[in-house]
């Protein structure tokens, strides 16, 4: 396999398993989701190995930077190890996650309420009589 020096930054997101397709990688990117270093770029924008990427997606967000290209997509045990995430990036985001399961946990789950059976309708309709 030849050696990679700079590859697209969509298809850099897309093997690095950011996003599932290279479409969404290049939405993001001219969207204003992903900065190369601290600057919005466009999906052709070529980086190499030690570019400064901030991505958000959804309510997560990476600050990274670039170890490693690979232009297909391989096992996500490879992926990650495209690049390196600081720590405060890392830690903001678990401290996230811990904060949306907890809100999950406390949520109270209604039961919807059913529909009206014949006697229940029956009771409906004398009140709106009066």
């Amino acid at each position: 396999m030849p050696v990679v020096e700079s590859l697209r930054l969509d298809k850099w997101l897309w093997a690095a398993r950011f996003f599932k397709t290279r479409k969404l990688a290049a939405d993001a990117v001219s969207g204003g989701k992903v900065h190369l270093n601290n600057q919005r770029t466009k999906p052709g924008k070529e980086i190499a190995i030690g570019a400064k990427l901030s991505i958000h997606k959804d309510q997560y967000s990476w600050d990274i930077t670039v170890t490693g290209l690979n232009s297909q997509r391989r096992p996500a045990s490879e992926a990650a190890q495209l690049y390196e995430e600081t720590a405060e990036s890392r830690e903001k985001r678990q401290q996230l996650i811990i904060r949306q399961r907890e809100e999950q946990a406390n949520f109270e789950h209604f039961e919807r309420p059913s529909k009206p059976n014949k006697k229940d309708r029956r009771l409906i309709h004398r009140f709106k009589r009066g």
